[in-house]
């Protein structure tokens, strides 16, 4: 067994957890700046409107991230999150080009893969929920 193997068998559930933790943090920012118009807001205009499906993606973005980040329901998150994700590359990114680069639509992407790898893993070793269910639930 290699060094690098080793160091990942040590340190995987460390990573893993940081991993998760920051990606849920990420999206939750953007739902935050859809929502509550944290950092500008969307293009600068603030908050977006609730009953909107800007709004619709921030509730998605914000409380879905914090699901992530704390571990409860990720897969269930991390479902919905990519769904998100797919339907807004479509809808908004896609209509100016096809390549994410050039249609700003590279986070859409990266999140995407992320929610995969969350699909696939789920919270991991330390979550919320496994703490106060005992189990992985979603």
């Amino acid at each position: 067994m290699g060094l690098c193997e080793k160091k990942v068998q040590k340190y995987g559930d460390v990573l893993y957890v940081l991993f998760r933790v920051l990606v849920g943090f990420g999206f939750m920012l953007h739902g935050g700046q859809k929502l509550f118009g944290w950092f500008g807001g969307v293009n600068g205009g603030g908050a977006v409107a609730l009953a909107s499906l800007f709004g619709l993606a921030g509730v998605i973005e914000f409380f879905g991230g914090l699901a992530v980040l704390l571990g409860f329901f990720t897969r269930l998150a991390a479902g919905v999150g990519a769904l998100e994700m797919a339907v807004a590359y479509v809808m908004v990114h896609r209509q100016q080009s096809w390549l994410p680069l050039l249609n700003g639509g590279d986070p859409a992407w990266l999140f995407f893969a992320a929610f995969l790898v969350l699909l696939v893993y789920g919270s991991g070793k330390w979550s919320v929920e496994k703490k106060l269910l005992k189990k992985e639930v979603f």
